[in-house]
């Protein structure tokens, strides 16, 4: 609902992307990833208007200082190894749009944290095959952003908190990763429990006051089973949380997706 004219806020996402493109080969199980899938497809008719752009944060880049893409039309990365041929030729030919790559730029700089365009960089997998699911036609332009190197959870919060204002203009932000990230686990049935002890201290943080949100989040790694779920130096696939949690500032957040994919608890979150 609009108030004094005033277009609706978006609300931000953290989603589960899956293993590559697996949504779109055979699996065993053949139903290994179709809640995930139905969770993806439902995302866009849940929101409060179409959105004007999508600002996708994935867990597939990385870089020394936060970067943007900023080409007019980037090209898509297969960054999976290993996969069936027919998943090399997936498209998604949705457009850059460099306007808002500038204002990405300049909110970041507005917040003392550094960051620049790229307009070579294509859209990688973590972009790509979840929004073919979530907005199939690609008529949303899209903006990626990096995360850091560095793997600072203060630094992506902070990120996300400059970014915040976005979400009043139409701009759907997203972060692209997994609840659960540890190759050792996939498929390992003494990694069951590992995971709810993590996935429950994750949605009760998600779930709990705004206020003590952004501590626990940035102190994650002290949390239940954390570094079993996310290895030292490979949380790169929950990072993405931390910048939307940044912009959903006080919002209330809510976990919109659970399930248990090959032994491994995983879950998708919704902020405003």
């Amino acid at each position: 609902m609009e108030l004094n004219g005033a277009p609706p806020r978006m609300p931000t996402f953290f989603i589960p992307h899956g293993a590559g493109p697996c949504f779109f080969m055979e699996w065993d199980p053949r139903d290994a990833w179709v809640k995930m899938a139905t969770f993806l497809k439902e995302i866009g008719v849940s929101l409060p208007k179409h959105p004007k752009a999508i600002v996708m944060v994935s867990a597939h880049w990385l870089e020394s200082d936060f970067c943007v893409t900023s080409g007019c039309s980037p090209e898509l990365i297969y960054d999976y190894y290993g996969f069936p041929p027919h998943t090399y030729e997936l498209r998604y030919p949705a457009q850059g749009e460099p306007t808002l790559a500038g204002r990405i730029i300049s909110m970041l700089s507005a917040a003392n944290i550094a960051a620049q365009a790229n307009a070579s960089r294509g859209f990688d997998h973590g972009m790509f095959i979840p929004l073919i699911l979530m907005f199939p036609e690609a008529e949303v332009p899209v903006v990626q952003l990096s995360l850091k190197k560095t793997l600072d959870p203060l630094e992506h919060f902070n990120a996300g908190k400059a970014l915040k204002a976005l979400r009043d203009e139409g701009v759907l932000i997203v972060g692209s990763g997994m609840s659960f990230h540890n190759r050792a686990g996939y498929g390992d049935p003494r990694f069951a429990p590992i995971t709810d002890d993590f996935d429950c201290w994750l949605s009760e943080v998600v779930e709990g006051e705004a206020s003590k949100r952004e501590s626990a989040l940035i102190n994650w790694d002290q949390a239940p089973s954390a570094r079993l779920c996310h290895p030292h130096q490979g949380e790169e696939h929950l990072l993405p949380l931390m910048v939307v949690a940044g912009a959903a500032g006080e919002d209330i957040g809510v976990s919109v997706y659970s399930d248990r994919v090959m032994n491994m608890k995983v879950s998708g979150f919704r902020f405003g």
